[in-house]
């Protein structure tokens, strides 16, 4: 498989081949989507918390005495059926993590990577250095790209720091290191865009 690829004014320069290893693999819908619920449910914090009766403040007194009111019979006014009182079966601090074996994890990225080719939803860009930090520069070559209004993953080999101060307030738009590309990322992308080293940095990552 090959594709076009662009320099940042838009133009086509040259194609590329793609690895069959990681761009022509039959993508794994239900892995992908078994490793997504996985992630997210390791991004939780698990810190929400709720007070039982025993927890909350006062109810040390009997609120009237056992019989001759006319009202049921009260022992505190903590009671969870009681306004402020404690509350039943509520959150508690837990950890939501769950282990994902490697190679299915891999399997995963493999498969959306592959989606993102046969879809034909890659775009390879010939290089994205930036002079300086500036958004609107970034959004000037996704236009020229065509991208302007797409959400996009930008791939590139290791640390652009001009390009990745520069996309860190625009919504649409996601850089990450091609080391630590995960199939999350891929799948919450409209359109995957990578630089040449970027494609020559996964293909060496994650092809062997």
């Amino acid at each position: 498989m090959e594709v076009k690829v662009y320099n940042k004014e838009g133009a086509e320069i040259d194609t590329i081949s793609l690895s069959q290893a990681i761009f022509g693999i039959e993508p794994n819908s239900a892995l992908v989507h078994q490793y997504v619920v996985n992630y997210l449910a390791n991004q939780r914090q698990g810190t929400a918390s709720s007070k039982g009766r025993s927890e909350v403040a006062g109810g040390g007194a009997k609120p009237w005495r056992q019989k001759g009111t006319g009202r049921a019979r009260a022992g505190t006014n903590r009671s969870p059926i009681w306004k402020g009182g404690g509350i039943i079966f509520g959150p508690k601090p837990r950890s939501f993590f769950n282990k994902f074996p490697k190679r299915m994890k891999r399997a995963a990225l493999l498969s959306a990577f592959s989606d993102k080719a046969q879809s034909e939803r890659l775009r390879v860009v010939d290089d994205l250095s930036l002079d300086e930090i500036k958004t609107k520069t970034v959004r000037a070559i996704l236009d020229k790209l065509g991208l302007e209004k797409k959400k996009c993953l930008i791939i590139d080999e290791g640390l652009n720091r001009n390009l990745a101060l520069s996309v860190r307030n625009m919504h649409n738009v996601k850089y990450v290191r091609a080391p630590l590309a995960n199939a999350y990322d891929l799948v919450n992308a409209e359109v995957l865009l990578m630089t040449r080293a970027g494609l020559g940095k996964v293909e060496e990552v994650f092809a062997s």
